[in-house]
């Protein structure tokens, strides 16, 4: 008792002095909130898709890549608080963010049975340059939580983006597409045969880095790939 009242002093204190504040809106947390404040977790956007009903990250990928389903976790806006958060994962080594909302997201496909049987998550690769740059690829405590939750195995560096591209968000579908056609590869192919993969990235666009990334995927024998990310451009 004596311990947790003196726990609780230290974390006031330290509060005042480095106040926490909300990455989806930037006002200071009050004790028991964590990353983002009540208000901001009660209004992040979630998609409310599964991969049972067909969706709209389904019907970005009709007739470009074969993929069994798609989904994702909450809607992406210019403004808000889903590209607050993923800002502050990407650019501000927040990687907590990324595990908050890979245990989210994981817990709700664990819940609900969506996805039967996946061997093997994957995150979408940065190029080695890249990652070195910024010390760690954002997707990864994602995929790790949604790989825990699932019962599946997290495998990083199977995949692997072949040149540091620079970012690409203002090309069109096929002008990336032809620019980047050998963009990823696969460095163990054995090891993905007849194998259900969950591939997963950030946020999806236009799809083209999915896409790209799925098919040396898909050409391995006996692959079903499903994809999902943390976030939708609506």
């Amino acid at each position: 008792m004596l311990y947790n009242k003196l726990s609780n002093i230290v974390n006031d204190v330290n509060t005042l002095l480095f106040p926490l504040v909300c990455f989806g809106c930037n006002t200071q947390l009050t004790r028991g909130e964590k990353l983002l404040c009540t208000v901001c977790r009660h209004q992040l956007p979630l998609t409310d898709y599964t991969f049972n009903d067909e969706n709209p990250v389904d019907r970005i990928f009709y007739g470009r890549i074969n993929i069994k389903k798609a989904n994702s976790f909450l809607l992406f806006t210019d403004h808000g608080i889903v590209k607050n958060i993923i800002h502050n994962l990407k650019y501000k080594n927040q990687q907590q963010i990324g595990s908050f909302l890979g245990n989210w997201f994981g817990q709700i496909i664990k819940e609900n049975n969506y996805i039967p049987n996946i061997d093997f998550v994957i995150p979408v690769p940065l190029h080695k340059k890249k990652q070195k740059k910024r010390g760690y690829n954002q997707v990864a405590k994602f995929a790790e939580q949604v790989a825990n939750h699932i019962g599946a195995t997290y495998i990083e560096g199977i995949l692997i983006k072949t040149a540091n591209t620079r970012t690409q968000t203002k090309k069109t579908r096929i002008g990336r597409w032809y620019d980047n056609r050998s963009l990823y590869e696969v460095t163990d192919e054995k090891l993905l045969m007849n194998k259900k993969i969950l591939l997963l990235d950030d946020v999806i666009t236009t799809g083209a880095t999915m896409e790209l990334c799925a098919i040396p995927i898909k050409r391995i024998e006996g692959t079903e790939i499903f994809i999902a990310s943390m976030a939708i451009v609506e």
